[in-house]
C-alpha cells in the first residue's frame, strides 16, 4: 500500500496538522497522526480555538477552577489555550527531538488586535514564551507593517517565530530581511542560533478566492481561463526569492554560527472552490525544505489520492510569471488583492478572537453559577497528558 505522506516528507515537504482541541489531545489523536501520518507540527489560530472551545466539555473542569479564581476573561483564555499548546509540545517533541529541532513545532498566536502595535506584539510574545515553557514552540506574529520589526525584536530575544498572514511577494521579502536581522541581533546578544527557529506562513488559497472573485466580475474568456491559477503561481514566485535569500553570503554567515533556515510555510491549503482537486495546494507546491500545514481533512485526502512529483515549484518559475502577466492583462490589479487580503486577515481573526472572549466569559459565568457540565478531575487531564508522552 502506498505511503503518499511518506512520499511528501521524503519530497522535502514537512507535514504540518493545521488544528488543535483538547479532545484531539485527550483522546490520543494528535498522537496517532504523528505516529501514524508522518505529521511534524502544530498550527493555530484564535478560529481554530474558538471552535475547541465552543463545542468541547473537556474545558470544563478548568473553566470552573478559573471561574473561582476570578481570573478577567483575557487571562482565562490565555490560560486554556498555553494549556493545550503546552501538551502538544509534549506530544510533538518526539518529532523536535529527532529533527534536531527543526519539527516538532507547535504555533500560538499573539492576541490579532495588536496587530498594528509593535511593542505590545513583542511584550505578549515573551509573555508567552514564558507561559507555555517549550523550546519546540512557536509564536506568530503577523506580517503587518507593525509586525515587522516585532518579529525581529522578538527573534533576537531568542524566541522561535511562526510570522502569519503573508500574502504578497514584497511583504515576503520584508519577513525574510526581518528574520536576518532578528538572527544577527540574537547572536549579537548570545544567543544559541541553533535553538530558534522559523518559518513565514505563506496564504495559499485566499489568494485564489479573492483573484477569482475579480476574474468572474471581468467577465471574459481570458479573465476566465485563469482562474485557480493564482494562488499557485504567487507561492512558487514566493519559493524564487526563498532561494535567491537563503544562497546569499549574509545567511551563509549566520548558517555558519549554527542558524536554521526561514522555512516556507504553505497555510491556508484547504480548497475553497470545490471544483479544483481538493489537494491541489499541496500537490502543485513540493519544493525541498518547505512546511504544508493541513487541516485533518486534507491529510487524510493526500495519503487517499495524493499524487508526489519531487519537486513541483522550481522548474515552474516561467509559468508563474506568464500568470502575473495574464492577471494584468485582463486588469487584476494584484496589490489591491495583496493589501485586501492583509486587511481581511487580521479582521477575520480579530473577529474570531472576539468570538472566543465572548465563549470563554460565557463559559465562566456559567462555571461560577454552578452550571458547568460536570468533567473528569484535572488530574485526570494530567494523567492523560502524561501518557501521551507530555507534561501539561
Amino acid at each position: 500500500m502506498t505511503d503518499r505522506l511518506r512520499e511528501l516528507t521524503a519530497a522535502g515537504v514537512a507535514v504540518w496538522l493545521d488544528d488543535l482541541s483538547r479532545v484531539r489531545l485527550s483522546s490520543g489523536g494528535l498522537d496517532q497522526l504523528r505516529r501514524e501520518q508522518h505529521v511534524v507540527g502544530v498550527t493555530t489560530n484564535p478560529s481554530i480555538f474558538a471552535k475547541a472551545l465552543s463545542d468541547a466539555t473537556e474545558y470544563n473542569w478548568q473553566l470552573r477552577d478559573l471561574a473561582t479564581r476570578g481570573l478577567e476573561v483575557e487571562e482565562a483564555v490565555r490560560m486554556l489555550t498555553t494549556y493545550d499548546v503546552r501538551w502538544a509540545c509534549d506530544v510533538m517533541r518526539p518529532a523536535y527531538d529527532a529533527s534536531a529541532g527543526v519539527d516538532g513545532r507547535v504555533s500560538i498566536e499573539v492576541d490579532p488586535r495588536l496587530a498594528h502595535d509593535t511593542d505590545k506584539t513583542v511584550a505578549e510574545a515573551k509573555a508567552l514564551w514564558w507561559l507555555v515553557d517549550r523550546p519546540n514552540l512557536f509564536i506568530k506574529i503577523p506580517a503587518t507593517e507593525a509586525g515587522l520589526p516585532a518579529i525581529t525584536a522578538t527573534l533576537a530575544e531568542g524566541i522561535s517565530v511562526n510570522v502569519t498572514l503573508i500574502f504578497g511577494l514584497d511583504r515576503y521579502s520584508q519577513v525574510m530581511e526581518a528574520f536576518l536581522a532578528g538572527l544577527e541581533q540574537a547572536k549579537a546578544n548570545g544567543h544559541d542560533l541553533s535553538t530558534i527557529g522559523s518559518v513565514a506562513s505563506f496564504f495559499v488559497s485566499r489568494v485564489d478566492s479573492e483573484v477569482d472573485k475579480r476574474l468572474e466580475k471581468l467577465g471574459s474568456t481570458e479573465a476566465k481561463a485563469l482562474r485557480g491559477k493564482a494562488a499557485v503561481a504567487n507561492a512558487r514566485l514566493a519559493y524564487a526569492r526563498y532561494e535567491e535569500v537563503f544562497s546569499s553570503d549574509r545567511w551563509q554567515a549566520l548558517a555558519a554560527a549554527g542558524a536554521h533556515p526561514q522555512r516556507p510555510l504553505w497555510a491556508s491549503t484547504s480548497t475553497k472552490n470545490p471544483d479544483y482537486r481538493d489537494v491541489i495546494y499541496v500537490e502543485e507546491l513540493i519544493a525541498p525544505g518547505t512546511v504544508n500545514t493541513m487541516p485533518e481533512s486534507v491529510v487524510h485526502a493526500y495519503a487517499d489520492h495524493g499524487e508526489t512529483r519531487s519537486d513541483t515549484v522550481t522548474g515552474a518559475y516561467d509559468d508563474a510569471r506568464q500568470v502575473f502577466t495574464g492577471l494584468e492583462s485582463v486588469g487584476v490589479d494584484m496589490a489591491d488583492v495583496i493589501a485586501t487580503l492583509e486587511r481581511e486577515g487580521v479582521e477575520k481573526f480579530e473577529a474570531s478572537w472576539q468570538e472566543l472572549l465572548d465563549g470563554v466569559r460565557s463559559s465562566l459565568t456559567a462555571a461560577a453559577e454552578g452550571a458547568g457540565a460536570p468533567n473528569r478531575a484535572a488530574s485526570g487531564h494530567a494523567e492523560a497528558a502524561q501518557q501521551a508522552g507530555g507534561n501539561a
